[in-house]
């Protein structure tokens, strides 16, 4: 019996989500025989390899060329972020242990977007970046170092560079018009080539008498979406809250 078209495309959806999933958690491509162990009903591995030939084809995958496995591309990346993000919330206990570093004493702003930055790098592992007032807050470059992601020395050199500089990666940051509550942009859609092969989660927030200002988090484009949003939607609604 053929499929439906929306079944057949529900079918893709959900192996590529598996295999970003898979890449995003071990940096090694997908094979289709992982993917069949965690396909939710049987499915044939060559009916798997059919389908991600496909999503090849199509753009969303690539493979090295001394592997089988498949790897997500920047065109798959955006599709994942746009599909696929379930909501999902930082741990109860995370909570509990960030909101008690803010609260264990009165803190001036500037001490406040320091520790907010530092927090954020710490609970992500990613470098994490604040803009307000004129002032920025950068927290997590060394992190850029062990991504496995980054082995080019030329190109770790440049994303350090753009994070020293600060002053192209605020300009992107800043020109950023939202429309939704927080916004990501994958790799050339950063408009940059220094960090092109990075993807930076944004989130801007406002205080009832404060300043307002952007919350953000430069990693790789394998970075994990779902962690980062949830850490920014909560960090934001933090500073919210105590200012």
């Amino acid at each position: 019996m053929k499929l439906k078209q929306e079944e057949v495309d529900a079918r893709k959806d959900r192996i590529l989500a598996i295999t970003i999933d898979q890449y995003i958690q071990t940096v090694s491509p997908v094979s289709s025989q992982l993917i069949a162990q965690r396909y939710p009903s049987e499915l044939s591995s060559a009916s798997i390899r059919n389908i991600l030939a496909e999503l090849e084809e199509e753009g969303y995958l690539t493979h090295p060329h001394t592997s089988a496995g498949r790897i997500p591309t920047q065109k798959g990346y955006r599709y994942y972020v746009d599909h696929f993000m379930d909501e999902i919330q930082l741990l109860q206990d995370e909570k509990q242990r960030i909101k008690a570093e803010y609260t264990r004493q009165f803190l001036e702003l500037d001490r406040l977007f320091e520790q907010t930055s530092e927090s954020l790098s710490q609970t992500t592992h990613y470098t994490s970046i604040i803009s307000v007032e004129n002032k920025v807050f950068c927290r997590g470059t060394s992190f850029v170092v062990e991504y496995p992601d980054f082995q080019d020395l030329s190109k770790i050199k440049n994303i350090l560079w753009a994070l020293d500089e600060k002053e192209r990666i605020l300009e992107i940051i800043n020109r950023q018009i939202f429309v939704r509550k927080i916004e990501i942009l994958i790799g050339r859609e950063l408009e940059c080539a220094d960090i092109d092969s990075c993807s930076l989660v944004i989130s801007p927030f406002k205080t009832r008498g404060g300043p307002a200002g952007r919350l953000a988090i430069l990693g790789p484009t394998r970075m994990n979406y779902k962690r980062v949003v949830s850490a920014l939607d909560y960090f934001s609604e933090l500073i919210e809250e105590i200012l």
